[in-house]
C-alpha cells in the first residue's frame, strides 16, 4: 500500500530553516508515512531549490503569496492525505505516532499541532500560550501550527483558499466543527518575532486578524504585511 501523506511546504528565500524542517521529516519516512514532498516556492533567490532538490522533493514555481503556493502545491498532491507545514516549522520527535493515530481513527476531521517558539522567555511561551489558546477555544490554528487534512474532506470544504494572507484563518472558518489537536509539537523559528519585538509583531497580527474578520481585502492586509516586516 503506497504511503498516505503528501507534505506540501511553501517557501519564500528559506534556505536558513528549510533544512531543519526537512530533516524533522525523517521519521516520517521511516514510518511508512510520506509518499511525496511537494515544495511550492513563490520565486526565491537564495538556495532553497538546491536544499529542496538534495531533499529528494518536487519543486513547483509560482506566483507568491502562502496561500496562492499551498492550493498549487495541493493540486499537484497524489497522496489520500495533506500535510501543510510552514518552511519554519520543525515537527518536534514523536510527531508520527499521532499523526498515524489520527489518519487510522479520524477520518472525517483535520488535526493541527501545538505551538511552540525555538527561543527562552516569557514572551514566546505566552504568544505560543495564546495561539494555542486560540486554536482550541476559537478553532482558529494558525498555519505554523502545521495542518493535517484528507485530500476528500479538503475538496468537500472548497479546497485551499488561494488567499495572499489570511489563508489559513479561511480554512479554519470552513471547517468549523472538524478540527482538533494531533498531540504534536510544531516548533517555529523566532527570528522574525525578535527582529520586529514579540508584543509589537503579535499586536499587528492581531490587528490585521481583526481587520480581517470585518472584511478587509487579504491583499491589501498582505501588503500592509510586508511593509511591516521590511521596515521591522
Amino acid at each position: 500500500m503506497r504511503a498516505p501523506v503528501s507534505v506540501i511546504i511553501p517557501t519564500l528565500n528559506a534556505a536558513d530553516g528549510l533544512p531543519a524542517t526537512l530533516g524533522s521529516l525523517g521519521e516520517g519516512l521511516e514510518a511508512g508515512l510520506i509518499r511525496e514532498l511537494i515544495i511550492a516556492d513563490g520565486g526565491s533567490q537564495d538556495a532553497t531549490r538546491t536544499i529542496a532538490e538534495a531533499a529528494g522533493a518536487d519543486w513547483l514555481t509560482g506566483p507568491a503569496g502562502r496561500g496562492v503556493q499551498i492550493a498549487q502545491g495541493i493540486a499537484a498532491a497524489k497522496g489520500a492525505w495533506l500535510l501543510v507545514l510552514h518552511a519554519d516549522t520543525v515537527l518536534e520527535a514523536g510527531w508520527s505516532r499521532p499523526v498515524l493515530s489520527h489518519i487510522a481513527n479520524a477520518p472525517d476531521k483535520a488535526g493541527y499541532g501545538r505551538l511552540a517558539f525555538a527561543a527562552r522567555g516569557f514572551a514566546p511561551r505566552f504568544v505560543a500560550g495564546w495561539a494555542n489558546l486560540r486554536a482550541r477555544f476559537l478553532g482558529l490554528p494558525y498555519g505554523d501550527q502545521a495542518l493535517l487534512i484528507s485530500a476528500e474532506l479538503l475538496a468537500n470544504t472548497g479546497g485551499y483558499p488561494s488567499l495572499p494572507l489570511m489563508e489559513d484563518v479561511a480554512l479554519a472558518r470552513a471547517l468549523k466543527g472538524k478540527l482538533v489537536p494531533l498531540g504534536l509539537t510544531a516548533l517555529t523559528d523566532a527570528r522574525k518575532y525578535e527582529k520586529s519585538g514579540w508584543m509589537r509583531r503579535g499586536s499587528r497580527n492581531l490587528w490585521l486578524l481583526l481587520r480581517y474578520f470585518l472584511g478587509a481585502d487579504p491583499a491589501a492586509l498582505a501588503r500592509l504585511y510586508q511593509r511591516s516586516d521590511r521596515s521591522s
